[in-house]
């Protein structure tokens, strides 16, 4: 199998992957995160009054990641953008807004996502770890995406691809998004990486915590997850019971 096939098979393998497979990463996080709290040595704000902002500057970075993916997914039209899991859907080719940017700005959403976490463990070499995964990673997925694109859409998308990069935004290209901002699509597509962001910084603190024997929890981070928790309980109700999130050609 030529190499050009072998990535584009490995990119749809990843792609019908991806919700689940960086949850090993989040593992191995999660275990120098308790390492440096057994160890707080090995992290030099780990156990200071510097730590909670620390945490919270993590916590940012995620929410910055997430605020990337709501900007993008509020201005795309139906059935592109999604969260699909079995194959690629694309109704149209995105080129406004952040697409005009960035070929792959909810991939740039994602990374920042995950980089919250990941800074959380306050290992260096983790970090580096990380980037180097998600760049190998994603680099698939977004191959085979890329080749879907080519085939369904022509020279409309190489024209396109020639000018937006890939991953590293050229502010310069910038054009205002076609379609109007859209919550109702926001709020049923991004309710799972809302909750899921707070309920890791959640978790790790708690964790943490337990490991040491200790109950000085960080009460923002488990008030944030049980707001997050509710409002995703209550949209994923509104979405499977209701049209209230329904919202014509969104």
């Amino acid at each position: 199998m030529a190499l050009q096939e072998e990535f584009e098979k490995q990119g749809i393998w990843l792609f019908q992957r991806r919700g689940f497979l960086p949850l090993l990463i989040l593992l191995v996080g999660m275990t120098l995160y308790l390492y440096s709290e057994i160890y707080p040595e090995t992290f030099f704000l780990r156990g200071t009054v510097y730590e909670f902002y620390y945490e919270i500057c993590c916590l940012l970075v995620g929410l910055f990641g997430l605020f990337i993916r709501v900007y993008t997914i509020g201005y795309s039209a139906k059935n592109t953008s999604g969260r699909n899991v079995k194959g690629q859907i694309a109704d149209r080719l995105n080129t406004s807004g952040l697409y005009s940017l960035i070929r792959h700005p909810l991939y740039l959403g994602n990374f920042f996502m995950w980089l919250g976490p990941a800074l959380l463990t306050g290992n260096f070499w983790f970090v580096v770890a990380f980037c180097f995964f998600f760049w190998v990673y994603y680099e698939r997925i977004m191959f085979a995406e890329e080749q879907f694109l080519r085939k369904k859409f022509g020279t409309a998308y190489l024209y396109w691809a020639r000018k937006v990069p890939a991953f590293v935004p050229d502010f310069r290209a910038y054009q205002k998004p076609v379609m109007p901002f859209s919550w109702k699509k926001v709020l049923k597509q991004e309710k799972n990486g809302f909750f899921a962001l707070f309920l890791i910084f959640s978790l790790f603190d708690i964790i943490g915590e337990l490991t040491n024997q200790k109950y000085v929890f960080n009460y923002f981070f488990l008030f944030t997850f049980v707001v997050s928790g509710l409002c995703f309980l209550v949209l994923t109700y509104l979405k499977r019971n209701t049209t209230v999130l329904d919202e014509e050609n969104r």
